[in-house]
């Protein structure tokens, strides 16, 4: 999605585009090393779906490069890679708290780090960059603060806090559903031609913020949403490559061909319902509907 890349932009850098695994739609590391220059600051991975990146290998290539990883997994709340959590493997994990993700505050999101330094940053810049808030304040019994950062407006009410507190101890139920879902998709289209649900490497445990599947080469995207749609299934298609939306290209010059691997996805790829509260009646229409018009 573009706003991982807005932000680069926002704080005067220029996004480098690297190209994704055709089976996964995940960054592909060796992609990235590639595209490493010496102005090169950090990488960003996201988490596809729900899918965990392939941390270790990014990690070594961070280390080498002397980069930051930063783990875009606003998808991926809940997922694990190699037996450990989402949030525990890059030096900064940012989560979405949006309304269709696992836990909703109505807007907002999180950043999670394991430097004291960099969270009391992210603190200042989540509050005009100022050193202390009026808790901080309050509690020292002191009024000074100061600003020595150019900071923003960010921060969550007490009511959305309330309201993603509540929902944390939903989430693993929330997860089982959304599994049971996935692999009642995967069932009903083993062997179905024409239709591919996104691999699933055996080291995660994927948090299916979305279920994407890849249509075959003689089915029409076009026509088999505007079917579902008709049916009443509200599919999607996740996402518009980012180098090919009409600022970066002019921004930066991106064009079609930088990207084979991301852009010819996109051309196939379609989403289906998938949320925790999908009953199994309209999962089992979900399927109807799409084994009626992909064969």
């Amino acid at each position: 999605f573009a706003a991982t890349a807005n932000c680069i932009v926002f704080q005067g850098g220029r996004p480098v585009f690297a190209d994704v695994d055709p089976d996964t739609l995940l960054l592909d590391p060796a992609q990235v090393e590639a595209k490493i220059t010496p102005r090169t600051k950090a990488i960003i991975a996201v988490d596809y779906t729900g899918h965990p990146c392939d941390y270790d290998a990014l990690r070594a290539i961070a280390d080498r490069h002397d980069l930051i990883l930063v783990a875009d997994a606003c998808h991926s709340l809940g997922a694990r890679y190699r037996g450990r959590p989402v949030g525990s493997l890059a030096d900064m994990t940012v989560f979405s708290f949006h309304p269709v993700k696992h836990i909703a505050t109505g807007e907002g999101g999180m950043v999670v780090t394991d430097r004291a330094d960099w969270a009391r940053r992210l603190r200042m810049f989540r509050n005009h960059g100022i050193t202390t808030d009026y808790r901080e304040r309050e509690k020292s019994g002191s009024w000074f603060y100061e600003m020595v950062e150019l900071g923003f407006k960010y921060r969550l009410t007490d009511i959305q806090c309330a309201l993603g507190l509540s929902q944390m101890g939903k989430l693993p139920a929330w997860l089982r559903r959304r599994r049971e879902i996935a692999a009642a998709y995967r069932s009903a289209f083993a062997a179905l031609a024409g239709i591919q649900p996104l691999a699933v490497r055996p080291e995660v445990e994927h948090a299916y913020h979305l279920f994407v599947v890849r249509l075959g080469r003689k089915l029409d995207r076009g026509e088999v949403f505007r079917h579902l749609r008709r049916r009443g299934i509200g599919v999607n298609v996740h996402y518009i490559p980012v180098h090919l939306h009409a600022f970066y290209r002019k921004r930066l010059g991106t064009r079609p061909g930088e990207c084979p691997a991301a852009e010819a996805a996109y051309g196939q790829i379609i989403s289906l319902p998938m949320f925790a509260g999908l009953t199994n009646d309209d999962l089992s229409r979900v399927i109807a509907a799409v084994e009626e018009v992909v064969t």
